[in-house]
């Protein structure tokens, strides 16, 4: 997952990054207001975890800019603000979650799975097509009731083929799947991983479209 984090403190950006990046997402860490709407108007994100008391834009009016234009990124507020009424106003505001500092990472990595159930409306912890599914908790592939371990970009390559299966998604796009914004992606990476993810699952379970991209099979009964 593709996340934003906008925080201004780099003691506790440097501690959510990290744990982050141990799950396998690609995180972006922007710590003012002004960069992190330049940065939602370059990139897709699947979540954004905002910080309130910003220097320049506080959280606050991101949040708002962000709702007005009718984006419905997911976005969890992290802020020592504790007060009920903050709370409040920034659910009313269009905020999924509010955690208040200090808190713990293992925390932050629940509230993030809770907000998702909730927006696929399901608590269901798979991605998958029938053929292959992967599983959230365990970051590893299931294929003929086998799990299979993979690496932080493989799982980050098939969750973005398995979000939409019989989609095909370009370089571009799974380029923009496997790595934060600035990190430049490395030579025939994409190749490398579906090459890497084939010899583990299958030849067949990511299917290449000439010149268009790549896909998995639509989705079927297990």
């Amino acid at each position: 997952m593709r996340i934003l984090l906008v925080e201004d403190d780099p003691m506790i950006a440097e501690a959510v990054k990290g744990a982050l990046t141990d799950e396998m997402h690609a995180v972006q860490h922007v710590s003012n207001g002004k960069n992190a709407l330049a940065q939602l108007g370059l990139n897709n994100y699947q979540m954004v975890l905002l910080d309130l008391g910003l220097p320049g834009l506080d959280g606050m009016s991101i949040l708002k800019a962000i709702r007005e234009r009718a984006d419905d990124v997911p976005v969890i507020i992290l802020t020592a603000r504790d007060a009920l009424d903050d709370r409040l106003a920034g659910l009313d505001a269009g905020a999924d979650d509010y955690l208040v500092k200090p808190f713990h990472v293992a925390e932050l990595l629940a509230r993030m799975r809770a907000v998702l159930r909730r927006r696929r409306g399901a608590t269901e912890n798979r991605l998958g097509n029938g053929i292959v599914a992967l599983d959230a908790e365990t970051k590893a592939a299931i294929v003929n009731g086998e799990s299979v371990p993979l690496s932080r970009r493989e799982y980050a390559l098939m969750a973005a083929l398995l979000a939409r299966p019989g989609a095909i998604l370009s370089r571009r796009a799974l380029e923009d799947r496997i790595y934060g914004a600035g990190e430049e992606p490395e030579s025939n990476a994409v190749e490398y991983l579906i090459h890497s993810l084939r010899k583990k699952l299958g030849a067949q379970v990511i299917k290449n479209v000439r010149g268009l991209g790549w896909m998995t099979a639509p989705k079927q009964d297990a």
